[in-house]
């Protein structure tokens, strides 16, 4: 789907570039753009291996371990269907704690195995759910409340610090690349509080 929008977009440039006579600033855009994409991804190479090593150093030291077990009583109430000592819980607490600090790219992997977990789950309750009812097969490929709600949150994740913007505005010249962190803990606080009260709702609505 996405890779057949953004080829409608390069082809609706291309054709209008080429309408209006302008295509060799169409040629000089993409090289400027390559170039410059080549020099912010080296610069975030820095930025993310920092802070990803930091993250290394807080789950060997401990502290990782702490912070996701002070996020337990909250995972345990955003998943209630969640057995308590299921090691997913752990994934889903380490997604978290890298969005709150802003780690988008440490936070994926916890992210998608949390996932791979979270359907392993749904696969489980489904088969356990044809056996007892006797009914027809539950239909597969549907995503579990757990998993949607795990979705809208890592989307939505409040960040106290938002370094990869702040890497961002560094890179493009900004005289003071951390003005961004009071409107981002504002912006994220108030996503995130719509996001669970939006799952909530749909949570129970499926209930009924």
């Amino acid at each position: 789907m996405l890779n057949g929008i953004w080829a409608g977009m390069l082809l609706i440039g291309i054709v209008f570039a080429a309408l209006h006579g302008t295509l060799d600033q169409v040629g000089q855009g993409l090289l400027d753009g390559t170039g410059e994409a080549v020099t912010l991804a080296i610069s975030m190479v820095g930025v993310m291996g920092l802070w990803c090593g930091l993250m290394e150093i807080a789950r060997q030291s401990g502290l990782l371990q702490a912070l996701n077990k002070m996020c337990r009583p909250l995972i345990r109430w955003l998943y209630p269907h969640i057995h308590k000592d299921d090691p997913v819980q752990e994934l889903i607490a380490t997604n978290m704690v890298a969005n709150l600090l802003g780690l988008g790219n440490a936070a994926t992997p916890a992210g998608l195995h949390a996932m791979k977990e979270l359907e392993r789950l749904e696969e489980q309750r489904r088969g356990a759910k044809t056996e007892r009812e006797d009914a027809r097969p539950v239909p597969k490929g549907v995503a579990s409340n757990e998993m949607c709600t795990l979705l809208v949150l890592n989307i939505s994740s409040l960040q106290l610090l938002p370094v990869t913007m702040i890497a961002y505005r560094s890179q493009y010249g900004s005289v003071d690349p951390t003005s961004i962190v009071g409107p981002a803990i504002v912006a994220t606080a108030i996503s995130t509080a719509v996001a669970v009260v939006f799952c909530k709702i749909m949570q129970r609505r499926k209930k009924r």
